[in-house]
Formats: structure tokens, C-alpha cells, sequence
């Protein structure tokens, strides 16, 4: 089983502080990670430890830092496809900082830049569509990042039927034209943007953190609880949950309630561990819980 995957890639280096830094403020951290970061990626890495195929198509580039995050993709058993290896600008870089107590964390980033280069992109994309043909995908995720690439792959999953979920963290130019092309839009509690059914979307999410997580059909809404747990880390809490989202879709069983739980249930037990990837081994046998 496969899901295919869009969008951001980025460096995160990840600082654990016993306090976050007030302005002028030096400290020392307790700890230091370096990963690939990006909700894509995130994601992709989240369908990976849960046994099922993770492709992700992204712009990494032959900047000697993108090679980080190709190390930590491989370890962590994802398909990394580069739609631009000969980008010569340095990938997105994050600055993390998590506070120790209670696992909130501070981010400073910057999105992918436009490229002049995002010509050969498409060119690789339509190189790559008939190899991902051969396993078809049964899930698409998008972040709404390199929007082009997003907006072809919504357009070829929709002529074949597959489910495209949007993860929508925050309103981007292109989801004007991409929302139509969504079956699910799962927006965070931030998301400040036009309404996704306006656009015909069948089914809206909406994550709010430890609170319950929310959801609109035609057919009515509701409700379900995330579970109670210690946060230790909430970094990329939300595009782990993300992931854990599109594995159900592809799974195709059960229903969207249980789709929504299970991505409860993933995320909180991230939560639960410090750093980047130390949870990806408790997680890895949570899929066999779908039927």
C-alpha cells in the first residue's frame, strides 16, 4: 500500500531549552537534533513507521544542507523523489526551540522559495507519473507548497479516483484553485482562509491541538476527543497527524470517525517523546490496529 505525498522539505534544527529565550537572552540547550522537517515530510515519514510505502515528491536540491535531510528520509524509510537535484539554493532552513516543561516549541522558517527553476520540476513530475503508476498510490497528500507540482498531482489523482487530502495549516494563493480538486480538507485551528466547502470540498477537518477534533460532511458533523496525554514534544504534532490521516484513507476502511481517531491516537503518542524522530519506533505497530 502506497501514499504519495506533496510538498514542503526543510532542514529543522531542533534546540530543547529548559526556558524559551526572552530577547538579548543567551541559553544553553539540554539537547540538539537535526532532521528533515516540512509538513510533507513529516507526514511522509509518519506513513513510513506505520508500515505502509511513502513517496514524497519535493524540491531538495544539490546544496550540501539538503543532504541532511535526504539522510534522515532514508533512515526513516521514505521515498524521496527530487523533482529539482540540480536546485543550487540552500533548502528551507527551520530554527526550533522546545521548552522542556511541557513540550511547546517556538519555530522560525521560511516557506519554498519561488524557483525560476520550477519549469524542470514539472518536467521531472510528468518523468515520474508513469513509475508511480505502476504501484498506484491510495492516498494523495498535499500541503499546498510548490504549487504546481500540487496542483497536477490534485488534477492526475482526481482522473483515477484517488482520495486527495489537503492539509491546510494556513491559507495559500493556490488553494483557490486547488480546494476543488480536494475530497478532504484538514484545516488547523489557525487556518485563516476561505471556507473549504465553498469550493465543494466533500468533507472538512479542523485540528485545534489537545482539543477534540472536529468535522463537516454534507450529511452533519462531530466531534472526537483527542486523547489526554503529557506532552513532552509538540513539534510537527500536526503534520504527524496528518500522515497518520492519509494511512487510514489508504487503508480505506472503517470510516472517517475512525480515521479521525486513529490520527488522534498517533499524534498523542508523538507528543510523548522528545525530538524529531525518537517516536517513530511506537508508532510502528499501530497500523496493525486498522483492519
Amino acid at each position: 500500500m502506497r501514499v504519495l505525498l506533496a510538498g514542503l522539505c526543510t532542514v529543522d534544527q531542533v534546540q530543547r531549552v529548559a526556558e524559551i529565550p526572552a530577547p538579548g537572552e543567551k541559553v544553553r540547550s539540554l539537547s540538539m537534533d537535526v532532521a528533515a522537517g516540512g509538513p510533507a515530510t513529516n507526514a511522509a515519514v509518519t506513513v513510513a513507521a506505520l508500515g505502509a510505502e511513502a513517496t514524497l515528491l519535493t524540491v531538495a536540491g544539490a546544496h550540501p544542507l539538503a543532504a541532511l535531510a535526504r539522510a534522515d528520509l532514508d533512515a526513516h524509510g521514505v521515498d524521496l523523489v527530487d523533482l529539482d537535484p540540480g536546485q543550487p539554493d540552500p533548502p528551507a532552513i527551520s530554527a526550533v526551540v522546545v521548552r522542556e516543561s511541557d513540550g511547546e516549541r517556538t519555530v522560525v522558517s521560511r516557506n519554498a522559495h519561488a524557483s525560476s527553476r520550477s519549469v524542470l520540476s514539472m518536467r521531472s513530475l510528468h518523468a515520474q507519473l508513469p513509475r508511480l503508476e505502476d504501484e498506484m498510490p491510495r492516498c494523495v497528500l498535499l500541503d499546498g507548497h510548490h504549487p504546481e507540482i500540487a496542483l497536477h498531482l490534485a488534477r492526475w489523482a482526481r482522473e483515477r479516483k484517488v482520495p486527495v487530502v489537503l492539509d491546510a495549516g494556513s491559507w495559500k494563493p493556490v488553494f483557490g484553485e486547488l480546494l476543488p480538486l480536494v475530497d478532504i480538507a484538514a484545516c488547523s485551528s489557525l487556518y485563516r482562509g476561505d471556507d473549504p466547502r465553498a469550493y465543494g470540498v466533500p468533507v472538512v477537518i479542523t485540528t485545534a491541538g489537545p482539543e477534540p477534533v472536529r468535522w463537516t460532511t454534507a450529511d452533519g458533523s462531530g466531534a472526537v476527543p483527542v486523547p489526554v496525554t503529557q506532552a513532552r514534544d509538540t513539534l510537527g504534532a500536526g503534520d504527524v497527524w496528518h500522515g497518520a490521516f492519509a494511512y487510514a484513507v489508504a487503508r480505506g476502511v472503517e470510516g472517517l470517525q475512525a480515521w479521525i481517531g486513529f490520527a488522534n491516537e498517533v499524534a498523542a503518542e508523538r507528543v510523548r517523546h522528545e525530538g524529531p524522530r525518537s517516536w517513530t519506533a511506537s508508532v510502528a505497530k499501530m497500523g496493525e490496529g486498522l483492519p
